[in-house]
């Protein structure tokens, strides 16, 4: 499957954003690729970096957009996963939006809230699992790189591949920040073994990385920092070599023998 990661600079302007995810679209339909994956919050810009806080964001607008993307993935034939947020009820959530070609779109809302989130929205209930192409792909947002927790639930549930998705910037450099989030990433795919993908917003100074990492922890592709632009990674399934089936191995004994504790 050929999936493509796209980063742009996010901002409170949703016609600007929208404009930035359709040209990324059509770009990566026209390199054949199959599942493309944008930044958390993309759509809406995220509070308060972006707008000033979800209860100021224009939803009947998102909505519009929403459908947009929807029909954009139909036409493409194309599955697009893209950050953006919802209002139930005067209370919101920070949602990753999965469109599929045949016109559907699925959830995946934000759990691990904390600061600004915390401020902002309330958390999801899905556990973030997808079937793509006969693919197993888990979703995470942002702040739940830091949980491993968040992660082994996704193992448990067989997840080939996981999408990490981020708004993660600052106003000033930060290459520690920068270093330890991919660390985060490298150590999920390790423990896990499976193929994780990570997309970031490109605004300010990129403090995660868009990038993907195999099952073993190598960094295969990465991004410039700061630079709009495409990556394209095209994956398939492997066999699993001798030091992935020992942590697999070792992983499902200590499942078994801590549900008997």
């Amino acid at each position: 499957m050929r999936i493509g990661l796209y980063q742009f600079p996010g901002s409170g302007d949703m016609e600007k954003n929208y404009g930035h995810m359709e040209k990324a679209v059509l770009s990566a339909a026209s390199q054949k690729v199959r599942f493309l994956a944008f930044h958390e919050c993309a759509l809406t810009g995220y509070p308060p970096l972006e707008i000033p806080s979800a209860a100021g964001a224009d939803y009947q607008a998102e909505a519009g957009y929403r459908e947009q993307l929807r029909r954009l993935s139909k036409d493409q034939g194309m599955y697009i996963a893209a950050g953006s947020m919802e209002e139930e009820n005067g209370r919101y959530r920070n949602l990753m939006l999965l469109f599929s070609p045949d016109g559907t779109v699925q959830t995946y809302g934000k759990r691990a809230l904390w600061g600004w989130d915390r401020e902002n929205f309330i958390p999801g209930a899905q556990t973030g699992i997808f079937q793509i192409d006969g693919i197993r792909l888990g979703i995470r947002i942002c702040f739940e790189v830091r949980f491993p927790e968040f992660f082994r639930e996704l193992y448990r549930k067989k997840a080939e591949v996981c999408l990490v998705s981020f708004c993660d910037s600052s106003r000033e450099e930060n290459t520690a920040r920068y270093e330890l989030i991919k660390a985060h990433l490298r150590t999920r795919a390790v423990e896990n073994v499976c193929t994780v993908l990570s997309v970031n917003n490109s605004s300010f100074f990129q403090t995660a990385p868009t990038a993907v990492f195999d099952p073993n922890g190598a960094v295969l592709q990465e991004m410039d920092r700061h630079k709009e632009g495409l990556l394209i990674y095209d994956y398939e399934k492997g066999s699993d070599t001798f030091g992935m089936r020992g942590r697999r191995e070792i992983s499902d004994e200590l499942r078994r023998n801590c549900s008997h504790t």
